[in-house]
């Protein structure tokens, strides 16, 4: 994989779980096996570390490790887009630096949470960021549900004039009209991926070639065959597709309940464990009743 600028992302890029182990450690073998599973079934590309991954609740070590291990099974098969966010300018450098040592293909960075920040100093902290890994591509992530500062079509536009190496935008704000007003800015340049599974087709036909998905990680092959049927033109499959995706969505909660995804992987055939505390399980009954759901829908958990 290309590791400039001219990286461009299309398709569905499925934000990974994190694998842990029985006394909550994070599970190397079992994210590999992940990644196999995950490229296997025809997904575009990766993305560890991001909400569907815990990276919140993951020490900066365990960011690295997880990163590291992702961009190694990857074998450059597909990219790996690494989210190196966190609340401070510096942490989120140092791991920003650290996905271009290993070799990933590109960085996903979340803006800041917890306080609230004008966008003087969105940009400035953006800014920075970019200019440390000057020959690195990055990818801004806004999902103002969750970090209380929403990356505004202005405030991604004038990143982007300052920052050449930020090439793209990763929006789950579930605001369409907001996600296509950013795709316009700096001359529609910006590679831009979708981040809310409930409106991936509807993103597709505005132009915005990605979706990265937390769902994807349970069903990935339901995300690939929305694309493919998409781009071959089959309108009927594309819906069929995404309707289907809705009752996953559903079913699973959207990722509000990350035990989900694990348990329906841990289903398949898949061992990642459960989440970290203070996050807590799905008890097995409803873990069971979700499976007897999705396959009602006709939603297909194949073994791996």
């Amino acid at each position: 994989m290309k590791k400039d600028a001219d990286l461009y992302i299309r398709g569905v890029i499925t934000a990974l779980v994190t694998p842990l182990g029985d006394h909550g450690q994070v599970d190397k073998e079992a994210l590999q096996k992940l990644v196999e599973f995950q490229i296997r079934a025809g997904v575009h590309g990766l993305n560890p570390c991001g909400t569907t991954g815990e990276s919140a609740l993951l020490t900066l070590e365990e960011r690295q490790w997880v990163a590291e291990v992702t961009v190694r099974a990857a074998r450059g098969r597909v990219p790996v887009l690494v989210q190196t966010g966190t609340p401070a300018t510096e942490t989120t450098i140092a791991l920003t630096r650290h996905a271009q040592k290993i070799g990933a293909d590109a960085a996903t960075v979340v803006a800041p949470f917890y306080y609230r920040f004008g966008d003087e100093a969105l940009i400035e902290h953006y800014t920075r960021i970019a200019s440390s890994v000057p020959d690195f591509p990055l990818f801004l992530y806004n999902i103002p549900q969750l970090t209380g500062n929403n990356l505004t079509p202005t405030i991604v536009e004038a990143i982007a004039e300052h920052c050449p190496n930020v090439i793209g935008l990763k929006d789950s704000s579930g605001d369409l009209s907001q996600v296509i007003d950013s795709a316009s800015v700096h001359g529609g340049r910006l590679n831009v991926a979708i981040g809310s599974d409930g409106l991936i087709l509807s993103a597709l036909v505005t132009g915005i070639p990605a979706s990265i998905s937390g769902n994807a990680n349970a069903v990935p092959e339901l995300f690939v065959e929305l694309f493919q049927a998409y781009w071959r033109g089959d309108w009927a499959a594309a819906q069929s597709a995404q309707a289907r995706i809705q009752h996953v969505r559903r079913i699973l909660k959207d990722g509000s309940d990350l035990s989900l995804f694990k348990a329906v992987l841990e289903h398949r055939g898949l061992r990642v464990g459960g989440v970290r505390p203070p996050m807590i399980n799905a008890p097995k009954e409803v873990v069971e009743c979700c499976i007897k759901r999705l396959a009602d829908q006709g939603i297909e958990l194949t073994p791996v």
